[in-house]
């Protein structure tokens, strides 16, 4: 645990965004709600709208979410939802997400990555 596992960007216009980074590094896009998954050659992400000027978000992979939200906690962290839709369809394509900040405030993410098939 603890391997980048997810990035998610935000924008302005999604529309705008997809031909911009398929022009510069040739990403594929498929849409996904009001915004779109990436296919990188490494790391997966996602990307949504009205988020303008927004900082990437990068998510780090555990093995159970809740448990590694209550240890942020414990150290003085802080934990909390992205809004995500968390149907089991939703969880079982992209996992869980949580956007947390360390015991002084630097920002980072969490990422339960979804079971794998046949797990």
């Amino acid at each position: 645990a603890g391997e980048l596992s997810f990035f998610e960007i935000g924008v302005g216009d999604v529309q705008r965004a997809r031909t911009f980074y398929s022009e510069l590094f040739g990403w594929e896009f498929e849409d996904y709600g009001g915004g779109a998954q990436i296919s990188t050659p490494n790391v997966p992400g996602g990307m949504h709208g009205g988020d303008e000027g927004a900082s990437p978000y990068l998510f780090f992979a555990v093995d159970d979410l809740d448990a590694a939200v209550a240890k942020v906690r414990e150290l003085g962290g802080s934990a909390e939802h992205v809004g995500q839709d968390e149907s089991e369809e939703t969880v079982a394509r992209f996992g869980r997400f949580m956007l947390c900040t360390d015991d002084q405030g630097s920002p980072f993410g969490l990422h339960e990555p979804p079971p794998r098939a046949g797990a």
